[in-house]
């Protein structure tokens, strides 16, 4: 059985979102550890903390984290930077204290500063962020892109060069979202551009960093750098791409989210899912 999920709320708590992915037969989810859109939350309490525990204990959900919207750790602007680094620190340990194994980062946009700069100061932020929490287990995955502007992250390379001035590679990883990905100018829905995708992956990053899929189709064109979500199989990747990843046995342990847009009784993450199982 695949671990198949969705990106779920954590309104009322974050054990809450357990019992929703629960509800609908989720063996993964994702959640945001505090505001997505604040640099700052509440330390969450410590009653919630054990029953998000013990949630994920009996439901057996694997639940990974994605870090908040306004961190961008290629910024050239310094209060943006110590905002987002101060940010990322307690994203970090949010995530540890609730057992989480990794939390999933945009890598950053490095603005009107060359895109060198840019990849060379997250890198050195992660490492800086990696020896304020040494000991701790939680692993940063750095999800690919769409490219717009100057966003870091659209092509393999550029994550590879990232990881490659990583210290402390055992905390380090990937989450690719199909959407960004194709949107980025990689051809995954054609059986040559897939293999192709996959092969400049392992040669540019390595397989082995591979921890998560992010699966929304794209509203927008192959190679348009726009990132739009659309339901699975709605928009211009069709059901094809997600067919072959969903069997592809590279792919057999890693945990797979829909990120695609929802109303509160998640009928559209129901409907989504049935359309993945069934591939």
């Amino acid at each position: 059985m695949r671990l198949l999920g969705a990106h779920m709320s954590i309104a009322g708590g974050v054990d809450k979102a357990i019992e929703r992915g629960n509800s609908i037969e989720c063996k993964t989810i994702q959640i945001f550890v505090k505001n997505n859109n604040q640099w700052s939350s509440k330390p969450i309490p410590e009653d919630e903390i054990e029953q998000f525990k013990k949630l994920q204990k009996d439901t057996g959900i694997l639940v990974f984290a994605h870090t908040g919207y306004l961190i961008n750790l290629a910024s050239p602007k310094e209060t943006v930077y110590t905002n987002s680094m101060r940010s990322m620190l307690d994203e970090l340990e949010r995530s540890e204290k609730l057992g989480i194994p990794f939390t999933v980062l945009h890598p950053g946009s490095s603005l009107d500063t060359p895109k060198e700069d840019g990849i060379k100061k997250i890198a050195k932020s992660i490492n800086d962020l990696f020896n304020k929490t040494k000991g701790q287990k939680v692993k940063i995955a750095l999800e690919t892109t769409a490219g717009a502007g100057s966003s870091v992250g659209s092509k393999f390379s550029e994550i590879g060069k990232i990881i490659n001035l990583i210290e402390e590679k055992s905390r380090i990883g990937v989450c690719f979202d199909t959407c960004h990905s194709f949107s980025a100018g990689y051809d995954i829905k054609s059986k040559e551009g897939y293999q192709k995708c996959w092969d400049e992956f392992e040669k540019e990053i390595g397989l082995k960093y591979l921890l998560a899929f992010h699966l929304n189709d794209s509203k927008k064109e192959f190679d348009s750098h726009k990132d739009r979500h659309e339901h699975i199989g709605k928009g211009t990747l069709g059901l094809e791409p997600f067919r072959m990843i969903l069997n592809d046995k590279r792919f057999n342990s890693l945990p797979m989210c829909l990120e695609t847009p929802k109303n509160p009784d998640m009928h559209e993450d129901l409907g989504n899912l049935l359309v993945l199982r069934s591939l």
